[in-house]
């Protein structure tokens, strides 16, 4: 039985394919578009997933839609009509495309994709909820979901058992964690909905000066983690911004200007939405685990991508185990959706050992063969030399060991927003200087952001202090004291970007300012090649850890296709591309030909 999910319209667009319970194929609609976050309908995904399967949309059996538009709609109507006639200008410029698509969602599924079934609607956060159990290792647990907003919730928890999840408590909108920390996403001059991640790499630069205020003005906050917001501070109901001029007022003037200079202000603003979001999370999974008995959690919704709250959750949370689904925002709905009708809606079994989960490493996006890469090679008139599989491993950890930058693209793509070992940028986690050279030359980013290291599972406590494995890129935990360098208290005085300057480890490229790092496990399992050329740098060097990052630059999605990695390594300053068997030094390409056609379509997949 094969069974499609689909997330659409708001923001991260994508498909999924489950075959009798198992997951195919998934992916974003944005590999495909080149538009980051794409929202429009995930045509392109949908096309990928079914080929991935071998079938068309004729036989599919089912479809599920990872929300209910007609529920949506409603809170919409009733947000408008609570504050009428403020925010006419938002409500005009909302209504036509709900009244054109999203409310015919049903119509335009079984136009576009040419299929004729039964199509089902699970809420958005049993989506969220279903993805973060149903993939999970656990027979049976808690789980918390945490977002913007779905249809009316913004909140929900509840027990996955077997084939089931249901849903015991919630909170509802316009009160939402994730709203609260989109608002300073926009406030401190990023974009919300894809600069929250930046909110939190800003964080540990700043002072946490304004909790008091926000606990104080904008929030009531309660023991067991739910709260009420002071709407007078917000504008997000009705309005086309997240705050309003109150919100401006009471934080000392208005929102930074987006690509302006970051300055302390909006360190200490990251730093304060950042730790009353730890809080807040915390106090949450204390009051599931009391309602619930669970000694697992899941997690899902676009607030379990804070990676800082889900390690201090890990650290000093009830729960014995904690798995988060990696596309945990609302890509991974369309995974969601689909198990949801597999399992609730159809009542299969279901059966989990409590060790590995079914998420398959989340490789489920597009790979490619050696002889499709070397078509497209050839046909670009590149410079490449063919490796054999036991070279690869060698040849790219002896590349690191001499601080070159590597491009790597192997194997099928990710899902979800994490490069995690098969279109990543890798490098030298021991260089200090490896992390500005990154960010300003290889990825054309801000200086603060931090790395993530990729650390061989059988060593991550050698290094950092957490005691199980981390294979989605979701949990921080500190670098161990042992492994620390001038942490003397002179060190700790500096203030905003100078903590910068400072290294911090004997791996200072993935030690972020707080001793911290966004920590990969890799194991050989689940990762192959890409285990096998970290156990050879580290047999090498003596180090276990890389640094990974997405292999992008600023602004564009995770490259999918040949096209996209050769051409984003030709305008950077990568040294290498080892994309499938082929490795490519920069100094040997031409340069990028104004007679080839990089707008077309080279037909790989």
């Amino acid at each position: 039985m094969y069974i499609l999910g689909i997330s659409a319209y708001y923001h991260d667009s994508a498909a999924c394919l489950v075959k009798d319970g198992e997951i195919i194929a998934a992916a974003q609609e944005e590999r495909f578009t080149r538009k980051k976050h794409d929202f429009n309908f995930p045509f392109h995904a949908i096309q990928y997933c079914l080929k991935a399967g071998e079938i068309s949309a004729k036989e599919l059996n089912y479809v599920a839609f990872y929300d209910k538009p007609f529920i949506k709609f409603e809170r919409l109507l009733e947000s408008y009509l609570a504050y009428a006639p403020i925010g006419i200008k938002s409500f005009i410029k909302a209504m036509p495309i709900w009244l054109k698509q999203k409310l015919w969602t049903k119509e335009l599924l079984k136009k576009d994709i040419g299929y004729e079934g039964e199509v089902i609607f699970p809420e958005h956060h049993e989506s969220h909820a279903a993805s973060a159990f149903f993939p999970s290792p656990y027979q049976e647990a808690a789980f918390l979901t945490i977002d913007g907003v779905g249809e009316w919730n913004t909140t929900t928890y509840g027990v996955g058992k077997d084939n089931t999840i249901e849903i015991i408590g919630n909170m509802d909108f316009p009160h939402s964690l994730g709203l609260l920390y989109s608002a300073f996403t926009y406030y401190t001059g990023f974009k919300v909905n894809s600069g929250e991640y930046k909110v939190m790499g800003l964080a540990p630069y700043g002072e946490p000066k304004y909790v008091d205020l926000i606990m104080n003005e904008l929030i009531d906050l309660k023991e067991d983690g739910s709260f009420k917001m002071n709407m007078k501070y917000f504008n997000y109901c009705v309005g086309l911004t997240m705050t309003n001029r109150k919100f401006e007022k009471l934080f000392g003037g208005p929102a930074r200007e987006s690509e302006s200079e970051v300055t302390q202000r909006e360190m200490d603003l990251a730093r304060s939405v950042q730790e009353v979001t730890e809080e807040i999370m915390l106090r949450m999974a204390r009051h599931v685990h009391q309602q619930t008995g669970q000694k697992n959690l899941v997690l899902a919704g676009g607030c379990a991508l804070n990676c800082v709250a889900n390690g201090r959750i890990l650290r000093e949370g009830p729960f014995e185990k904690i798995w988060i689904q990696p596309a945990a925002g609302d890509a991974g709905g369309a995974l969601g959706s689909a198990l949801f009708a597999w399992y609730q809606f159809l009542d299969n079994k279901r059966e989990a050992d409590n060790v590995n989960d079914f998420q398959r490493a989340s490789y489920l996006g597009p790979e490619f063969s050696d002889e499709k890469i070397a078509a497209f090679l050839n046909e670009i008139g590149a410079s490449y030399e063919k490796l054999t599989r036991s070279e690869i491993p060698r040849m790219a950890a002896e590349l690191i060991n001499s601080e070159k930058v590597i491009g790597w693209f192997q194997g099928r793509m990710e899902f979800g927003p994490r490069a995690l070992g098969s279109r990543s940028i890798i490098g030298d986690s021991r260089s200090k200087n490896m992390q500005s050279i990154m960010n300003l030359k290889i990825k054309f980013r801000e200086s603060f952001r931090p790395f993530a290291p990729s650390v061989l599972v059988e060593h991550v406590s050698d290094f950092f202090a957490i005691d199980r494995e981390s294979p989605y890129m979701l949990l921080v935990a500190p670098v161990l004291e042992e492994k620390r360098v001038n942490s003397q208290p002179e060190n700790n005085q500096l203030f905003g970007i100078e903590k910068l300057k400072v290294p911090r480890s004997v791996i200072p490229a993935i030690t972020h300012v707080d001793y911290s790092a966004r920590i990969q496990t890799v194991d050989k399992k689940n990762n192959g090649l890409y285990y096998d050329m970290i156990k050879e740098f580290h047999n090498l060097t003596g180090c276990p850890v890389i640094i990974n990052t997405s292999f992008n630059v600023r602004g564009e999605p995770i490259v999918c296709s040949p096209k996209e990695a050769y051409t984003c390594f030709m305008r950077t300053e990568m040294d290498y591309l080892i994309m499938g068997s082929y490795i490519l030094a920069k100094q040997k390409q031409p340069a990028l030909s104004s007679d080839i056609d990089w707008k077309k379509e080279f037909e790989l997949d």
